[in-house]
Parts: C-alpha cells; structure tokens; sequence
C-alpha cells in the first residue's frame, strides 16, 4: 500500500539532517603541509615514509603544458584566462533596457 500522505517540510528537514557531509580528515605531514590521509603529499609527494610522486617532474610537466597553450592560444590570436586580459565575450546582453 503506498502512503499518500503529504511529507511536510519539517519531516523533510529531519529526514535530510543526516544528509550532511563530513570534513575531510586532514594530516600534517612530515614536510609539514597538510593533506587528505590515505593519500600522498602534494607538496613533497612522500606517501608512508616513501617518494610515490616525482613532484619536479610533475611540476616541470605542468610548465611545459602551460607554455605549450600559450603558444597555441597566440597562434590562434586569443589570450589566455592567466594573463589577465579583457573579456573576449561581447556582454551586450547583460544590458536590460
């Protein structure tokens, strides 16, 4: 039999109070930065006392990719979000009259 009573917001609001999502569990590690647990370091990529993540590497990697879009935005005559350029959208229909 299905119940078609009307859920009021109250009994909604209760049903929903266990909806919340808790705070990350941060730990601080040997580096001293703070990070999720069970994951690597961001900053010195150090995971249970061992290297798991080449952080020069990844960070040169990152470098080249950005130089490398940069390069292609000009080719294509655009200027990249980071340089802080205007706005290449034409915002006349922001205006109400």
């Amino acid at each position: 039999m299905v119940n078609r009573m009307r859920s009021t917001k109250g009994h909604t609001g209760n049903r929903r109070s266990h909806h919340a999502l808790p705070e990350p569990r941060l730990t601080q590690c040997a580096c001293g930065a703070m990070h999720v647990r069970h994951t690597a370091c961001q900053a010195c990529g150090m995971y249970r006392g061992k290297q798991v993540i080449d952080v020069v590497a990844r960070t040169e990697r990152t470098q080249r990719r950005t130089k490398r879009r940069e390069q292609l935005l000009a080719e294509l005559g655009m200027t990249s979000a980071s340089e802080g350029g205007a706005d290449e959208h034409d915002h006349s229909h922001d205006e109400q009259k």
